[in-house]
């Protein structure tokens, strides 16, 4: 049983050091990637096959940054109070393109769900949907959350990054990074396969703009300013945390002694690495977090932290119990 855990331990630690270098500023490079870790290019391949095979690594992707010129993603917060009785209402959210996380939590609600528009019109449009879907809920409590601000987003401090407000996200773009953030698989997608995409399934919206169609050479350009001007975050990988020793995942809720401090404590608490997304919103407890952990002994070092500052009054957790659409690839630690 000793010698068991050890090796899984060790598995682990070898996983976190590859998962690491996956997470980069540029795409993702074999030979790179193989040379930041010290070995061949054979054993990294091995290594990431043993990784697919074991159902560690799931999709490569991108975090786009979420304040785009000439409109700002917009993050919105779902909870719902439901029972195991409505499973229906999971799988009919689960088809909701925007929906990025949704978590079966403990507390007064029993789901958290967190959607990303790159619109205002296409977030009422699914608001409506969201209404449908929860008039069939026996509670029908629930209640949505605009978020005012992101600090942090999937462990990538936000405040550290400036962006050119002259520099605007067109139409083109906004189809690339969406190609780039949900179309890939364990195979990072090429940019002549998103060519191939952007002509064949957009191809009303690419004429408007390339009568001949878009070509790979202007596609790799647009990549690389969306790069430069800090658009896109990094190019990542989504992984099972679990897999890799994350046992706890918490929501919790911050409240300042002094609301004019707002902004200054969250400068100070995205800082954590147990925190992976920091938003400000509007409500009474105005700060609202996302923390990864591997135990719970985490979770009561960065409260204790939370509190020694002297600047909380009061926060509410919520411990997710079930991870039913996972959006993971948040820089580890």
């Amino acid at each position: 049983m000793i010698k068991s855990s050890i090796k899984n331990f060790k598995e682990q630690k070898e996983a976190h050091l590859f998962l690491k270098v996956l997470n980069n500023k540029t795409k993702f490079n074999v030979k790179r990637s193989a040379q930041a870790l010290g070995i061949s290019r054979q054993s990294f391949q091995n290594k990431f096959n043993d990784l697919k095979e074991k159902k560690i690594i799931r999709n490569f992707s991108i975090n786009i940054h979420p304040n785009l010129n000439p409109n700002n993603l917009k993050f919105v917060i779902l909870e719902i109070k439901t029972n195991p009785t409505e499973p229906y209402l999971v799988d009919e959210l689960l088809e909701i393109n925007q929906l990025k996380i949704l978590d079966g939590i403990l507390g007064e609600f029993s789901l958290f769900g967190l959607f990303i528009f790159e619109s205002s019109e296409n977030y009422y449009k699914v608001l409506n949907k969201i209404d449908k879907i929860m008039s069939k809920s026996y509670f029908k409590k629930y209640q949505i959350i605009e978020t005012i601000k992101v600090f942090k987003t999937n462990g990538v401090e936000l405040d550290s990054i400036k962006l050119n407000p002259e520099f605007r996200v067109d139409q083109i773009d906004y189809l690339i990074l969406r190609i780039l953030k949900d179309q890939q698989s364990l195979k990072p997608i090429s940019t002549y396969e998103i060519k191939k995409i952007l002509n064949t399934n957009f191809k009303n919206i690419i004429k408007n703009h390339y009568k001949e169609g878009i070509s790979q050479p202007t596609i790799h350009n647009r990549i690389k300013k969306l790069e430069k001007e800090g658009i896109i975050l990094n190019y990542v990988i989504n992984f099972w945390p679990k897999k890799l020793g994350y046992e706890g995942k918490y929501l919790v809720r911050i409240k300042p002694k002094d609301p004019s401090k707002y902004n200054e404590i969250a400068l100070k608490l995205e800082k954590s690495y147990f925190m992976t997304d920091l938003f400000r919103i509007g409500e009474q407890y105005g700060l609202f977090a996302i923390i990864r952990v591997k135990n719970i002994e985490d979770y009561a070092i960065f409260m204790k932290d939370l509190y020694d500052t002297g600047e909380i009054e009061d926060t509410y957790s919520n411990f997710v119990l079930d991870e039913l659409k996972p959006h993971t690839n948040f820089a580890i630690f």
